[in-house]
């Protein structure tokens, strides 16, 4: 009888079946040390339940009048063009281009798990209370912001941070400081421009190689028109309007003689009431001193003050509708990726314009330029809520649909 021999051990002297259980073992062990490390890694964090938040507003506050009127407004096009709007989009779709409005990027997979634990009704209110209080909020819409006020260069680089003055006005923003304070500060703004962020906005016009000259008078009154009144009258600069409009070279002109005290020195941005505005018109051989005047509305201008403080006031005067039409274009346009009235910084003053620009304009006023508030009741409307599927292109046109943007 014979007898079959043991298996012969391997080279490092272990039997081959115990080999491969050893490397089996080895794998188990390095992939659940892997999969530990992702868990920990990717391990969802909580959401917390946003501070600011009151259910009991969500469908009873104060907003619901005006969204009640934007509504009806809107949907008086609607009837006179002849379309059927869209139908309403999902709680989840509105919440996405939210936050691509506000913060910049879509909600995380974490977020989108809070939202489906509120209860629908509540959803949008929950979530822009959410976006209010996240830092990315301050962070965006003050760069959407700051590209209307400054540009997006670089500019002087001795006399002028941008990066610190897009931080100022993102810790405004989250603080939810009135707008029109906001922006007298800008207006008005004296002091180094590293202390006093604001002051940004005056240094930003100084030129490289003339930095003792100041600001620029010119490209501040083309700045402030067209971020705070959307008005276009930079074009008057050099003669008088020839398609018909309202306005003069002497319009324009006026309007920068009230930056003409701001001066640079080594305190910063200060104005010497010394210091004149003069130009030389079209037409005439030399220059001649130019009187500060507002283009329109001369009744709200202050009688005493700085000059820039007296702008500021008049700029941001409740009732000055330019500037309130102004700010509500503005965000409409960053929340829906279109502008009510189109370009965004050239609204005519003279002549109709959408009735919802001015029931939003007037509600801003009412409500001291709260700038979330004005968020929340647009964020509110029919319009904003509509599907953007539709195979009718036309009801963009009327905002029958939401509209597709970048």
């Amino acid at each position: 009888m014979s007898i079959n021999p043991p298996p012969l051990p391997s080279a490092s002297g272990v039997s081959k079946p115990n080999h491969w259980r050893r490397s089996a073992g080895f794998v188990v062990l390095v992939m659940a040390g892997i999969a530990l490390m992702l868990g920990t890694i990717w391990e969802p964090r909580a959401v917390p339940i946003p501070e600011s938040f009151d259910p009991s507003l969500t469908l009873g506050d104060s907003r619901s009048e005006t969204v009640a009127k934007v509504d009806q407004a809107i949907a008086r096009e609607w009837a006179d063009a002849g379309l059927k709007p869209a139908p309403q989009a999902d709680s989840l779709a509105i919440v996405r281009r939210l936050s691509l409005g506000l913060i910049g990027t879509i909600p995380s997979f974490e977020e989108i798990r809070a939202i489906e634990a509120v209860a629908e009704e509540h959803r949008i209110d929950w979530w822009l209370a959410h976006l209010f209080e996240d830092p990315r909020f301050g962070d965006y819409i003050a760069e959407r912001f700051a590209r209307a006020y400054v540009g997006t260069e670089a500019g002087p680089f001795l006399v002028y941070r941008r990066r610190r003055m897009v931080n100022w006005l993102a810790d405004e923003f989250r603080a939810n400081r009135p707008y029109d304070e906001l922006v007298r500060s800008l207006i008005a703004a004296e002091g180094v421009w590293t202390s006093n962020p604001a002051a940004n906005f005056l240094t930003r016009t100084i030129e490289n190689s003339n930095k003792e000259e100041g600001p620029n008078e010119v490209d501040l009154a083309a700045r402030m028109t067209r971020a705070f009144l959307g008005v276009r009258i930079d074009c008057m600069q050099c003669h008088d309007d020839k398609l018909g409009d309202r306005w003069k070279q002497t319009d324009f002109h006026q309007l920068a003689a009230f930056f003409a005290q701001a001066e640079n020195d080594l305190t910063g941005i200060r104005d010497n009431s010394e210091k004149t505005y003069e130009y030389r018109y079209r037409g005439s051989s030399e220059e001649s001193p130019v009187a500060a005047m507002v283009p329109f509305q001369p009744e709200l201008l202050p009688d005493s003050g700085d000059l820039r403080e007296r702008l500021a006031l008049w700029t941001t005067h409740p009732e000055n509708k330019a500037f309130a039409r102004t700010t509500v274009n503005r965000v409409w346009a960053i929340l829906f990726g279109k502008a009510l009235v189109d370009p965004v910084d050239d609204i005519p003053l003279d002549e109709k314009v959408p009735e919802a620009l001015d029931i939003l304009a007037d509600d801003l006023i009412a409500n001291q330029f709260d700038l979330q508030r004005l968020i929340r009741t647009i964020a509110a409307t029919r319009a904003y809520q509509l599907d953007s599927r539709t195979e009718d292109p036309n009801l963009e046109t009327v905002w029958a649909s939401y509209p597709l943007t970048r």
